[in-house]
């Protein structure tokens, strides 16, 4: 019944859902020029031979499939893969990661006539879902068509594990398309068992198998230049009401290390100048790294409002706050810092990330704190003793460099479906 409701509202209500899309453009928050690829259309033609197509929501998701991508593309080069994104800042990202051949599209709205023209042009073979992003229309389009559907690197936190609970037909409805569920934790395998997925394994996170962010040289060595002999710390992966509260942590810093300097990465970039302003009227001092502000022995934030170079400043920052985590939003991954040797800290609020968390605080890799005070005090602390935070960040990497064959657990499972999709040599 929800479901239909669900379809007829997308027919119904089209022109309300023209509306949304062109606010969206006006707020640059779709792509003007590729907007046809939101409603299933796309200039480039679809190729000959079996088709994978992988779905990940954004950054973080789409990062996490590099690897798995990669080592298709080595392994089945007769094969095309397609992944699609749903925001503007991924598709930016995978432009420059992607291996060659791979065809970056943006995920269609989930209306049944923009899924449909997705899947008429495109024809895949085989879909690989990524996460849990599970959209009524995109998700159940498989199975109307015969095409094998996998979950994998599933998660469900339990917030959205009670938010499902509540639907129990409709997720049930969407998870019986899947032909397997590949879990990142046991908990989230039993999450998915208990909402009606089958079968269901755990082959681990697709996250541990990510290489280190790349870093152009030359930008690292001008930035360590520019910030030698200051002490320092870097907040990666800020939300909306964690700047202000973090410029409080660097004054309460400062007074026991003078010169502090703190680096602020916002999760949307394009927030920086108004970061910026918000910071200035507080009496900082800003530079902005997207307006090309030098870095002088005033500035007391630099803004890292630019995008695909957090692996420049997880190397200039041995001490690391994970953002998302002061503000009950679930945290952001923290093994992006963990793989390039830092020490981690952040706040009580970090549900997206539970099981990683707690094995990087086993591994004494990474510190919880309640508020900004608390922020403040760990800070000052592992400042003043720097053979701490180097231990701190060598647990960070030996946890990351313990967790090896994930990758190939989730080949092996789905060897069996590339298999068969090979020895049809299916084409349009």
């Amino acid at each position: 019944m929800i479901l239909s409701l669900y379809r007829s509202f997308g027919t119904l209500g089209a022109p309300l859902i023209a509306v949304y899309l062109n606010r969206r453009k006006a707020r640059g928050k779709e792509d003007k020029i590729r907007f046809g690829e939101r409603l299933g259309k796309s200039h480039i033609a679809r190729p000959k031979g079996p088709l994978v197509w992988l779905h990940a929501a954004s950054v973080g998701e789409s990062l996490s499939l590099l690897p798995l991508i990669e080592r298709m593309v080595a392994d089945r080069p007769q094969m095309t893969f397609v992944l699609t994104t749903g925001t503007v800042t991924s598709a930016s990202l995978m432009a420059e990661r992607l291996p060659q051949g791979v065809i970056h599209q943006y995920v269609p709205v989930d209306r049944a006539v923009y899924v449909r023209r997705f899947f008429d042009h495109w024809r895949p073979d085989l879909v690989l879902w990524s996460e849990s992003d599970f959209w009524p229309n995109l998700v159940m389009e498989p199975a109307r068509r015969s095409i094998p559907l996998i979950l994998i690197n599933g998660r469900i936190s339990p917030n959205s594990f009670t938010g499902w609970r509540r639907f129990p037909g409709v997720i049930r409805q969407l998870l019986a398309g899947f032909a397997v569920c590949l879990a990142q934790t046991d908990a989230d395998a039993e999450r998915l068992k208990q909402l009606g997925a089958t079968p269901v394994r755990c082959v681990g996170n697709l996250k541990f198998a990510v290489k280190p962010l790349p870093v152009e040289a030359g930008d690292l060595a001008e930035v360590s230049k520019q910030l030698a002999g200051r002490p320092r710390w870097f907040a990666a992966s800020t939300h909306p009401g964690e700047e202000e509260l973090l410029w409080q942590v660097h004054q309460r810093v400062a007074l026991d290390h003078p010169g502090l300097m703190t680096l602020i990465a916002p999760r949307h970039p394009n927030r920086g100048s108004e970061i910026a302003r918000s910071l200035r009227a507080h009496g900082a001092q800003v530079a902005r790294r997207a307006a090309g502000d030098p870095i002088t022995g005033e500035t007391q934030i630099y803004l890292a409002d630019t995008l695909g170079e957090m692996g420049l400043f997880f190397r200039s920052c041995q001490l690391v706050f994970m953002g998302k985590s002061l503000v009950d939003k679930g945290g952001q991954n923290p093994l992006e810092a963990a793989n390039l040797e830092c020490a981690i800290l952040h706040g009580p609020h970090m549900w997206n990330f539970q099981e990683i968390v707690e094995r990087l605080h086993n591994s004494g890799a990474a510190i919880q704190v309640a508020n900004p005070t608390d922020l403040a005090d760990a800070l000052s602390a592992l400042l003043s003793s720097p053979d701490k935070a180097r231990a701190m960040a060598a647990s960070a990497l030996a946890f990351v460099g313990c967790q090896g064959g994930i990758l190939d657990a989730v080949c092996e499972e789905l060897a069996p479906f590339l298999d068969r999709i090979s020895s049809h040599e299916r084409s349009p």
